[in-house]
């Protein structure tokens, strides 16, 4: 079985049960849409197999010892890359702004590979963002940890500040669409 097709597989179960915030859609249908959008930019499977797998190590009991076990070494080092330190000793509210600055500084020396994972997961989440401005207007921001949408209009600007090496793919320009549809109506 080729390394995109075990990953799907393990994300899938791994992500068992889970929902995204704010509605019951599986957890499973963002890395499967991140995967989608990392294609558009990449055929490197070992890149797809982290985009499908950059949030299991992040959101579920799994390790990134576990994912070079079972992916190899650069898959780990990708995924590794991509998990948000949670800063679990902090209320998530409170760690908000750290955890941001900390992704956002990690952009600043991230390989094209790495900026490739970020988009696709960032497009991703922007997309759910727009659809659930649509559906609940500004009630969306109260299911976040930071519910100040001026602070998710900084975090996600800076990102697509930090990825203009890609701001000629389609991905990145749907990107910057959406930033200016979700955040300037």
């Amino acid at each position: 079985m080729r390394i995109i097709e075990r990953a799907i597989i393990f994300a899938t179960e791994k992500h068992s049960g889970a929902v995204r915030k704010g509605n019951d859609i599986p957890y499973i249908v963002h890395p499967m849409e991140a995967l989608s959008i990392a294609a558009t930019m990449t055929n490197d499977p070992e890149v797809l197999a982290a985009t499908v797998l950059h949030d299991v190590v992040e959101d579920t009991a799994v390790t990134i010892d576990q994912i070079e076990e079972g992916f190899g070494k650069r898959v780990a080092d990708l995924v590794a890359w991509a998990s948000e330190d949670k800063m679990s000793h902090i209320p998530p509210q409170e760690s908000w702004k750290a955890r941001k600055d900390a992704t956002i500084k990690a952009l600043g020396d991230a390989s094209l590979d790495e900026k490739i994972i970020m988009l696709a997961d960032k497009l991703s989440n922007m997309r759910g963002l727009y659809h659930g401005l649509i559906h609940k207007g500004d009630e969306i921001w109260r299911q976040f940890n930071q519910k100040d949408k001026r602070m998710h209009e900084w975090y996600y600007r800076a990102i697509l500040g930090a990825l203009t090496p890609l701001s000629n793919s389609i991905a990145y320009q749907e990107f910057s669409y959406l930033i200016d549809k979700v955040f300037n109506g």
